[in-house]
């Protein structure tokens, strides 16, 4: 037996109990470092801009430090997920709100920035595509909501789901990570809490706990920082494992408008020092293919011969330059 009193009557200080299913959650959330109550900040909305925007500041300044904390956590992520999608597993990020948001965002970035398919990562948010914008009422709330976007995408044992929460209780999230994992796909779970649920349900748990926010609960300050931080290590880094980087020029970028094209121009003659003459003709030659051109400055090859050693290579620009013979920095 338990001494909490019953729904109908009242507990030793006279008050009723809540009989709202929202009681236990209030009790959940009140226990969450994301959540807690600053009374040092309590007038905040006193202080002259300045002031406010130096405690912003301060604040900001403590993420990256959190974030340091989880790096050996984050790098074996990384290797696994690498590990899959060099098998061509996709990365499926799945979260709500703002957490959401920054999984769309990370996987929205890929095909220009790494040449990646638009279905190999991939990010989820509860409500759809509409709650980018607006919020969807419920739908972070259901972990049938998540196995349903999962089953859509046909989940398979060599993809990565990712549960972004910062509370890490979130049952989207949750759900996501629950599912995948039983589907025999690898699972990360990243929250800002310790001692997560969504942690606890993954793979591969990636805690980092910042602490209170400057506005309480506000988690798309602090918390939204520092899941960005580790969504872009989780993504470049794994690109990086996968070859679509040599040293650290983006040779796998997607010249899809000036910019870009100016881009792929600028990391070919970085990475071959050939003049601007001889960088146009190798891209021309190559249809715009930043490390084919390469290639063929380095090696002298034609188009169709590195093309053929890229692909034998499996993409890797390094691996490639050895086997046609070597070149500067080949040797990786």
């Amino acid at each position: 037996m338990t001494d909490r009193p019953a729904a109908d009557h009242p507990a030793p200080d006279g008050r009723l109990p809540d009989p709202s299913p929202s009681h236990a959650l209030r009790a959940q959330l009140e226990t969450l470092a994301t959540e807690a109550f600053r009374p040092e900040l309590a007038e905040i909305d006193r202080l002259p801009t300045l002031e406010i925007a130096r405690l912003m500041n301060g604040e900001d300044a403590t993420v990256a430090t959190a974030v340091a904390r989880r790096l050996p956590e984050i790098a074996a992520a990384v290797d696994a997920v690498a590990d899959r999608m060099s098998r061509g597993g996709r990365l499926v990020y799945a979260g709500a709100g703002t957490a959401g948001r920054l999984g769309v965002l990370d996987a929205s970035e890929c095909p220009p920035t790494f040449n990646t398919d638009p279905g190999q990562v991939v990010g989820l948010i509860a409500g759809g595509p509409a709650a980018m914008v607006t919020s969807v009422e419920g739908a972070e709330d259901s972990a049938a909501l998540a196995r349903a976007d999962l089953d859509a995408l046909g989940l398979t044992a060599d993809d990565t789901v990712v549960g972004v929460s910062a509370s890490g209780r979130t049952p989207y999230a949750v759900g996501a990570v629950t599912h995948a994992r039983a589907l025999g796909a690898l699972t990360v779970g990243l929250a800002c809490n310790p001692d997560s649920a969504l942690a606890a349900a993954a793979d591969h748990g990636i805690e980092v706990v910042v602490g209170p926010e400057l506005l309480t609960g506000s988690t798309r300050l602090k918390a939204g920082t520092a899941q960005k931080l580790v969504l872009n290590m989780l993504s470049t880094i794994t690109m990086i494992r996968l070859g679509k980087t040599y040293g650290n020029l983006m040779v796998d970028v997607r010249a899809s408008n000036d910019k870009l094209r100016a881009r792929s121009h600028r990391i070919v003659a970085l990475a071959t020092g050939a003049d601007d003459d001889a960088v146009e003709r190798a891209l021309t030659a190559t249809d715009g293919e930043v490390k084919h051109a390469v290639l063929v400055l380095l090696t002298d090859a034609d188009a169709a011969t590195a093309a053929r050693l890229l692909d034998e290579a499996d993409g890797h620009l390094r691996v490639a330059l050895a086997k046609a013979g070597g070149a500067p920095g080949a040797d990786g």
